[in-house]
């Protein structure tokens, strides 16, 4: 529980600092971009 709360502190602080985070949904549109990538031999 407490690393639960460390990690939800840790991303509050990030935001607060205006980090950008990602919906999840902008995530899976990440990775499936990335894995497509990777697949077509076009990884970085």
């Amino acid at each position: 529980m407490l690393r639960l709360r460390e990690a939800l502190v840790a991303v509050e602080e990030d935001r607060l600092a205006g980090k950008k985070g990602f919906s999840i949904d902008e995530l899976d549109e990440i990775m499936k971009k990335t894995i497509r990538e990777v697949a077509d031999g076009k990884g970085k």
